[in-house]
């Protein structure tokens, strides 16, 4: 291939990169990247997300700066730069804390009431005294309710007690890919599974989100359950949150489940009212407004059950303050909560987000779902696929088909086929209706 522009030579990089990052690695991290510039010993590259950025920069900038060396004979420097999508340069953010969103939760702003008392004082004896009194702690509650305030409140505290204590905080999604890329890593010769070992088990102080999402993935499975027990013995503080009771979660290792039920359970369950008007006032002194007493009452009565929701419409009064100079009226408010409502409503599951999820689940490749093979295995997790999309989309039968590939005669079959599946075999109605549960909760 000849080279004339930077776009040929960032190909030539993608090629390479191919060649030592898995396909799942590759089309959610690197696909995105995109050549801006190449002068100055320095190859820029743009990327429309903050979060995927620090994601590369984090695992994969020395692998692209490798392949670039090798590919232009001589040392450059690479750069990633956010850009939104005119492609304007998206300037940073400025640090909060530690640098970090992450680092404007902590139990100072954590509004306590009577739904949440227990697993903020739960919280809280495990960030003064990590794996003294609690380990594992295990909190759990639905989405928008605290969870994850409290796991990097837990963080924020033990950093600062505790600076030289080794702090692991990720979402259990995200532990998840890392480990298949660790894997693949590992088949090709790299040291990404000692790494990804060494990373998880030699931390002091291990927070996971989520865990709910390991469930029916036998070798994340495996893998957090040789690490919990390598930390556990070794005194480490282990820290999950998750949707619901261990015990709920159908597809979860009996192992791993009888070493969560051997800590502390922690639930916490929707605000009262009292919480959230605390949660309403905080708000407002944080963003420094003021709000009648009238209308602080009257949000917290018509939103029901998330403080997300109930930061939002605090958020949208500042905005109507800064922009107007005047207090909103009644009406105005009510317009702000059903516009908070309806943004917070989950976003209609995907046929994509439904193949990520079975592939990891019946441990094949997304790619494998969508390709006309024939192995037992590979049908299965095609045909389960295509029913939890009847399940969980409104999308018709053609427009499922085509997605697969297949014609809507096909989804009717199929859709027969593994109901009658799921009442013959026990375990694999329980594996598809927890991919359903965790895909809801996703």
């Amino acid at each position: 291939m000849k080279v004339e522009s930077n776009s040929d030579i960032w190909e030539l990089v993608c090629a390479e990169l191919k060649k030592v990052i898995n396909e799942i690695a590759y089309d959610v991290w690197i696909k995105d990247l995109h050549p801006i510039d190449l002068k100055n010993g320095e190859f820029t590259l743009g990327i429309y997300s903050s979060y995927k950025k620090n994601i590369v920069e984090t695992n994969y900038i020395e692998l692209i700066h490798e392949k670039l060396k090798e590919i232009m004979g001589f040392d450059i420097a690479v750069t990633i730069l956010v850009e939104d999508e005119s492609g304007n340069v998206v300037a940073p953010v400025k640090p909060i804390g530690d640098g970090s969103f992450e680092s404007e939760y902590t139990f100072d702003n954590f509004i306590v009431g009577s739904t949440n008392r227990f697993a903020h004082a739960a919280s809280m004896a495990v960030a003064d005294n990590p794996n003294i009194i609690y380990n594992p702690l295990v909190i759990y509650g639905r989405s928008g309710v605290g969870k994850t305030h409290l796991l990097l409140a837990i963080k924020n505290y033990i950093r600062k007690k505790y600076p030289t204590k080794q702090i692991e905080y990720i979402r259990c999604e995200e532990f998840t890919n890392q480990l298949i890329t660790a894997l693949h890593d590992g088949n090709m010769g790299l040291n990404g599974l000692d790494n990804f070992r060494n990373r998880f088990r030699t931390t002091d102080v291990l927070l996971i989100d989520d865990i709910q999402f390991i469930a029916g993935k036998d070798a994340t499975q495996e893998e957090f359950f040789n690490t919990f027990n390598t930390l556990y013995q070794s005194k480490k503080q282990i820290v999950v949150t998750c949707d619901r009771p261990p015990k709920e979660i159908k597809l979860l290792d009996d192992r791993l489940r009888s070493r969560f039920e051997s800590g502390l359970i922690a639930d916490i369950t929707p605000p009262d009212f009292e919480t959230k008007v605390g949660i309403i006032q905080n708000k407002k002194q944080q963003l420094g407004i003021d709000i009648p007493e009238n209308i602080v009452y009257y949000i917290a009565e018509h939103i029901q059950d998330n403080t997300r929701q109930l930061e939002g419409v605090v958020k949208k009064i500042q905005a109507l303050i800064n922009i107007d100079q005047k207090l909103p009226t009644l009406s105005i408010v009510q317009g702000f909560i059903r516009e908070v409502v309806s943004d917070t409503r989950p976003e209609p599951i995907k046929i994509e987000q439904i193949i990520t999820e079975v592939a990891r689940t019946y441990n094949v490749s997304e790619g494998d779902i969508l390709s006309t093979r024939r192995t037992s295995d590979l049908v299965k997790a095609r045909q389960v696929a295509m029913y939890i999309a009847r399940e969980t989309t409104e999308l018709p039968y053609s427009a499922i088909g085509e997605a697969f590939g297949k014609n809507h005669t096909t989804v009717l079959y199929t859709e027969k086929k593994v109901k009658e599946m799921m009442k013959e075999n026990p375990y694999e109605k329980t594996v598809i209706e927890d991919i359903i549960k965790n895909l809801k909760s996703e």
